[in-house]
């Protein structure tokens, strides 16, 4: 290929960018092609997470309407996190609280923690003739308090329309430390649709509240928009093939769909967040270590997860993008 072109970003590669405006103004980017139809920009000031992702120029992400917003603008109070919830492709949610606000251990927890505010270093982008590499840290830390750091790898295809995220994260301090983390995948149109069919392979599912509850039967038919929507939640004893597990979208309207795939050793939990509104219409499939019911609800049923000082924990999901059904449903 290299006699036919000037310089290799012609075809795929790494570019970096910061935006110009609004609450973004400063935002560092790192724009990604694997030269076969797969680009994603990796929002470097909010941990490295997907900001926007696109296959063969269908976006499959959801954007939701506060955009992009800088970390200096979190509101880490209660609710707070939806102001600057960019969501995008996936949002990672901990390193020490996940899902509900609470107060816990007497440490007063915002919804989704603090990670995705986090900006992360670049550490390097490796490049080869089969893929692209890009090292991160990220440090989620505070004197007299945790002391956690993330070292995120993903890895781009360069021979096939896939990439892995692999987090590393490692407790530095002398105590030990509630560890918690999901990643909040958040698919939007046009994949999503009423027309997409969502794959989650279990052996049972197990409704939130009482308003998933009543919508239990219905939980993998997508919906058309609608007003006033609330939202859904699943929890899934997921079907898993020799520790993995998968999930996944697909849109006949566009002929494309997404396959995620992790392991269950470290990734125990699958939520589905189901939401049909106008403007808020978004799928969520969501590995992880927990639920999102909050910290001090897994503390008093026993789920909630440590790492002791000097412990590390290894968590990734690989995400397989395909153009024909008969290639997403021989994913399962």
């Amino acid at each position: 290929m290299k006699d036919y072109i000037g310089n290799p970003l012609q075809i795929r590669g790494a570019e970096q960018y910061a935006l110009k405006n609004g609450k973004g103004n400063g935002m560092r980017f790192l724009y990604i092609r694997n030269g076969l139809g797969l680009e994603a920009w990796l929002s470097l000031d909010r941990a490295g997470d997907v900001s926007r992702l696109s296959f063969g120029g269908d976006n499959f992400g959801f954007f939701s309407p506060c955009g992009y917003v800088a970390p200096q603008y979190y509101d880490g109070k209660g609710s707070g996190f939806l102001k600057s919830f960019t969501a995008g492709f996936f949002t990672t949610c901990g390193l020490t609280a996940v899902g509900s606000p609470c107060v816990d251990d007497g440490e007063e927890l915002g919804l989704h923690g603090t990670v995705s505010h986090i900006p992360a270093e670049l550490i390097g982008i490796e490049e080869t003739t089969q893929s692209l590499t890009v090292k991160l840290k990220i440090i989620d830390g505070v004197i007299f308090g945790r002391k956690l750091v993330m070292n995120r790898v993903y890895t781009f295809s360069y021979t096939q329309n896939t990439f892995e995220v692999r987090d590393t994260v490692s407790n530095e301090g002398d105590t030990v430390s509630p560890y918690m983390i999901m990643y909040h995948c958040n698919m939007g149109y046009p994949l999503l649709s009423e027309n997409s069919i969502v794959k989650i392979p279990n052996n049972k599912v197990t409704p939130r509240n009482e308003r998933a509850k009543g919508d239990l039967d219905n939980a993998l038919n997508m919906e058309k928009p609608q007003a006033k929507y609330e939202e859904c939640c699943f929890y899934y004893d997921m079907i898993e093939k020799k520790g993995v597990a998968s999930a996944g979208i697909y849109n006949k309207d566009i002929s494309k769909g997404v396959v995620l795939s992790y392991n269950t050793n470290t990734l125990p939990c699958f939520t589905q967040w189901k939401m049909m509104g106008k403007t808020d219409y978004v799928l969520g499939l969501e590995p992880g270590n927990c639920t999102p019911d909050g910290r001090d609800v897994l503390r008093a049923d026993g789920t909630l997860k440590f790492l002791n000082p000097e412990e590390s924990c290894t968590t990734a999901v690989k995400f397989t993008f395909v153009n024909d059904k008969k290639n997403f449903e021989g994913a399962f």
